[in-house]
């Protein structure tokens, strides 16, 4: 779907720093210091990415096509394997579509392989008021009681991200980049919306693997990480973040 949603423009509006704590938890201020240790040998390309060089795009999308067609066809039996176990496991599609917010706003329907209980939306059937507190605020839940015993393994192993390499394919994602959010998410960043959505979202990037999802919109570091991505993106650092995905892939600390 191409349309946007309502809230962009209000989110636009609205300084993400008055979405976080002025004073941030030592443990928050040691995320920011992994990030900056790693994003500080990379060139700031400035706001929007206006400076960016056709090449870079080109490539970008060269590499995400050959990459993603590489993927599909090596996984495609094991794939198709994997959607049996699943359905053998629980019942329900194997395939979930979850709508995100992509490039310059855009709904996309983003895949996964299914590693939750089918009716896992019904959030009061199998979260306490707190854990629904908490997933309606980041998005995420540790321990999550909904997740299957297979889909502790997919998500582990990041796994059960490989069906978007389809988004991919067909231009709606790319391999590397921000992590896609929902329209409730686009709050948190304020009038920084427009240039998170500037760029198109990724299946891995920076938040995944420096800290594997222990930064929260709370205290600001996850929007800091999204934003340092696209302010600062470029082949080299893309190829890092690969790099990293698969050390977190091998060593299975996804969640």
């Amino acid at each position: 779907m191409e349309t946007r949603p309502d809230n962009i423009e209000s989110c636009a509006e609205m300084p993400a720093a008055s979405l976080v704590p002025e004073e941030l938890p030592r443990e928050a201020n040691e995320q920011l210091e992994q990030l900056h240790e790693f994003a500080d040998q990379y060139e700031d390309r400035g706001q929007y990415r206006q400076t960016a060089k056709l090449a870079y795009r080109v490539v970008k999308r060269t590499f995400n096509i050959v990459f993603s067609l590489c993927v599909i066809v090596i996984l495609f039996i094991p794939g198709l394997l994997l959607c049996l176990a699943i359905a053998l496991d629980t019942k329900g599609s194997p395939i979930y579509v979850h709508e995100r917010v992509g490039y310059h706003g855009r709904r996309i329907g983003v895949l996964k392989f299914r590693s939750m209980v089918s009716d896992a939306d019904d959030l009061e059937k199998y979260l306490s008021p707190a854990q629904i507190e908490e997933f309606n605020r980041e998005h995420k839940l540790d321990d999550d009681p909904r997740v299957t015993r297979l889909g502790h393994f997919l998500r582990k192993s990041s796994i059960d991200e490989f069906p978007q390499f389809l988004n991919v394919l067909i231009g709606q994602m790319n391999v590397v980049g921000p992590r896609p959010v929902t329209a409730e998410e686009l709050v948190w960043f304020g009038k920084d919306v427009d240039e998170l959505l500037s760029c198109h979202p990724g299946i891995t990037g920076l938040w995944q693997t420096l800290e594997r999802n222990d930064a929260t919109y709370q205290t600001g570091v996850r929007q800091e990480m999204e934003l340092t991505y696209v302010r600062k993106r470029c082949l080299k650092m893309d190829f890092d973040i690969l790099a990293k995905t698969f050390g977190v892939m091998v060593r299975k600390t996804g969640k």
